[in-house]
């Protein structure tokens, strides 16, 4: 046996394995479930789910009754009898001003709106993050500050002077106009995610493609898109929530028969015609509010790696 002396070698580092073994693991002992701490903070947790889950549970169950049984006053009783009539009354026979053809009309414009905005607003947006941020030209900082600034101008600061334009260019009061609206808003703030996205992707890869002969389009194309899955997402879901919700510009820049979804709901909610019928009421705000709501559970994971990953430079 090695004399372990001579090697200037601690005794308690020489001694035998077997004799540690009953000594037990090291470290901090782990910490209960049920601790004061998690019992704080799943309790806090708990508390705000009910607050934001309760306005939407009684909305469901009210849209499922009868108006005699909502009548009866107890807004979270589950229903005694489910029908489905307010449901099929806010989609195609509410009234909603002149006409009575319920939220049918409004989803399909809120739809012919919001697909050409968020794709082409999201297309020049991240072209143009990406030449700001790897493509540098004269001026590109002073560019990317007044872009900053856009970003966070009031809208009502602009209305009057966008209906003046969109009435000397011949389309105001169209789908196509409030469009061009929806896109030019939304580029702002989506260029600043995408430069601060791009700025954030390692930039060897892009010199490297610069030796190797790429120019703009291939190397966004081929290397920048394949990576940028998350930042379009986040993209993605900022437009279609801020142009389906929007209810200001789609009842300023639009006439009766383009009315989106949203003006819809609001002529249908604050009609003074008949009897007021909270179950289709309850209905049509779900129907409502359906589509950013879906695409949210979706893809929430990437929203959040996306958010992160383009908040990372300035």
């Amino acid at each position: 046996m090695a004399d372990h002396s001579a090697l200037n070698v601690p005794a308690a580092a020489v001694q035998p394995i077997a004799s540690r073994l009953g000594e037990g693991p090291a470290g901090r002992k782990p910490k209960p479930v049920l601790s004061r701490r998690n019992i704080m903070l799943y309790g806090i947790l708990f508390v705000a789910a009910a607050y934001y889950l309760l306005p939407l549970y009684v909305m469901v169950v009210t849209s499922l009754k009868g108006m005699p049984e909502i009548r009866m006053g107890n807004i979270f009783a589950p229903p005694m009898e489910i029908t489905f009539e307010p449901w099929v009354k806010a989609w195609s026979q509410a009234c909603t001003g002149l006409n009575c053809d319920g939220l049918s009309r409004g989803f399909w414009n809120s739809v012919r709106i919001m697909v050409p905005s968020v794709v082409v607003s999201i297309a020049i947006a991240s072209v143009s993050g990406y030449a700001l941020a790897n493509w540098r030209f004269k001026g590109s900082e002073l560019f990317f500050s007044i872009l900053v600034i856009g970003a966070f101008i009031p809208y009502q600061v602009m209305i009057y002077p966008i209906v003046i334009v969109l009435r000397e260019i011949g389309i105001y009061g169209t789908l196509t106009g409030l469009i061009v609206v929806h896109t030019i808003f939304g580029m702002p703030i989506l260029t600043l995610l995408f430069r601060n996205y791009f700025a954030s992707l390692p930039e060897e890869l892009f010199k490297a493609a610069r030796i190797d002969g790429a120019g703009f389009w291939q190397i966004y194309l081929r290397i920048m898109l394949p990576m940028s899955l998350p930042i379009f997402v986040v993209a993605m879901i900022l437009q279609v929530t801020g142009i389906w919700n929007d209810f200001l510009f789609g009842v300023v820049f639009t006439r009766p028969e383009y009315y989106p979804m949203t003006v819809q709901l609001n002529n249908i909610v604050n009609s003074v015609q008949g009897v007021k019928e909270y179950n289709v009421n309850m209905a049509a705000t779900i129907l409502t509010g359906a589509v950013p709501l879906i695409i949210y559970f979706i893809s929430g994971r990437l929203f959040v790696r996306g958010i992160a990953a383009g908040a990372v430079k300035g």
